[in-house]
């Protein structure tokens, strides 16, 4: 069944490549690191805000759940349907978090927001706030790890993860895809049309939202 809205497939993707990006320009200190930062800025937002009016399986409130369903979950006396599992939820929260700290932080180093930070906060200190764009960078990489290793764990399991997220569909106990008529499809079809509007509409305001920032400091 359809799980993925292509949105969150595309901001999937793309944030990988950025990501890939990020880290490759940042120690090697070759490469348009500060351009990539801002596109990935523009992505987390969009992603934040897709978690709010998304499709129902992008959605926080859809696959954010309590640690005792987490502990259920990886102990195996819950199963899980569709959409991120219990697990999964709460890594897709903490990569947000920590790519949002990497974005903030390098904004901070770029002095997007010197004109907001008083002297004598701890955000003036370039010192402090360059430990911890470092520090995310490393944990970034331990997540990512992380997330690979649950992929291919999965894999084993025989469930297609990566494909999924390429097709938008996962596979289910209860699939009812089989059995849909020409009027659902069609439906279908209206609903991912809205949402891929709405998603772009989202988008472009994120856009806005970095580009005035940015061009308010003097950056752009």
């Amino acid at each position: 069944m359809k799980v993925w809205d292509l949105p969150t497939r595309l901001y999937h993707w793309l944030q990988a490549l950025l990501c890939l990006g990020l880290l490759t320009s940042g120690f090697s200190g070759n490469g348009p690191h500060e351009i990539i930062g801002i596109a990935l800025l523009i992505l987390i937002l969009w992603r934040l805000c897709w978690g709010v009016i998304g499709s129902d399986t992008s959605r926080f409130s859809h696959f954010l759940r309590s640690p005792l369903t987490v502990w259920y979950y990886l102990t195996g006396k819950i199963k899980h349907t569709i959409g991120h599992n219990p697990a999964g939820g709460w890594m897709v929260v903490t990569l947000l978090t920590c790519l949002l700290i990497q974005s903030l932080t390098g904004f901070i180093l770029m002095g997007v927001f010197d004109i907001w930070i008083n002297e004598s906060s701890f955000l003036a200190d370039s010192d402090l706030i360059g430990i911890v764009h470092a520090l995310t960078a490393r944990l970034l990489i331990a997540l990512i790890g992380l997330h690979l290793l649950a992929i291919i764990s999965y894999k084993l399991k025989h469930v297609p993860l990566v494909k999924a997220m390429f097709t938008g569909k996962q596979s289910t106990s209860t699939d009812l895809s089989k059995t849909t008529n020409s009027a659902q499809v069609t439906s279908s079809h209206m609903v991912a049309f809205k949402q891929n509007r709405l998603a772009f509409y989202c988008f472009l305001i994120c856009v806005g939202i970095v580009y005035s920032l940015l061009k308010m400091t003097g950056i752009m």
